[in-house]
């Protein structure tokens, strides 16, 4: 994935073999607690959508790194010449973290908790996760998208017409995939929080009327 800070981007995986990622309603819960922690610190969330077999992420990015600090204990011997034992020690250590390695440390903790509810093993997510960008042509855009309505083709001014497009898609999802009538009877989607249905505060409602984006 290539990410750049001050656009939008499309994030999305499913599973492996296309099998369920989410097989309980605690599992889709578990998810969204995991974007929180591993994707806010990097971006905002514009719009997001959770299905049984694959998720989607719209989000602006505002950085690449954070500074993480840790607290690592080790074990000295601090005996001069007589030997008291081991004594801990804690001190901190400060590294950075990316917005690519988050994204991999929140897919992999979540099929750790998943292999260990199943009690199986082995990959739940395909290996490539898809991050395009939705405001600049030049960062891997894609040259169609394929809508709820059909497939569009790349016009000339993609930066302002596939974040509304990516918007639309991300929301009628559920409806495409049968699962629902109405996009905002799904409820693993920010579709209900911009409806007034729910307040739902995992989405930046503040940065999507930035770039024209409303249900």
């Amino acid at each position: 994935m290539q990410f750049e800070t001050g656009h939008l981007f499309h994030i999305y995986n499913q599973g492996n073999n296309r099998q369920k990622i989410f097989l309980v309603r605690e599992n889709y819960l578990f998810f969204l607690k995991k974007i929180r922690v591993h994707v806010l610190p990097f971006a905002d969330i514009l719009a997001w959508c959770l299905i049984s077999n694959h998720f989607h992420l719209m989000v602006y990015v505002y950085t690449l790194e954070i500074e993480v600090i840790e607290n690592i204990e080790s074990a000295n011997n601090i005996g001069a010449g007589i030997d008291i034992g081991n004594a801990t020690l804690s001190h901190t250590s400060n590294k950075v973290e990316t917005f690519n390695k988050s994204i991999g440390i929140l897919l992999a903790s979540y099929t750790r908790a998943i292999n260990k509810q199943e009690n199986r093993t082995g990959s739940l997510f395909r290996v490539h996760t898809h991050a395009e960008c939705l405001t600049t042509p030049d960062l891997h855009t894609p040259s169609f998208f394929n809508t709820p309505d059909g497939t569009v083709i790349n016009r000339h001014l993609a930066e302002e017409e596939y974040p509304v497009l990516c918007f639309n898609y991300i929301h009628q999802n559920p409806v495409k995939a049968g699962l629902v009538r109405n996009a905002e009877d799904w409820e693993f989607s920010s579709y209900t929080d911009y409806c007034g249905l729910r307040d739902g505060k995992l989405i930046n409602r503040k940065r999507a009327e930035e770039f024209g984006l409303a249900v």
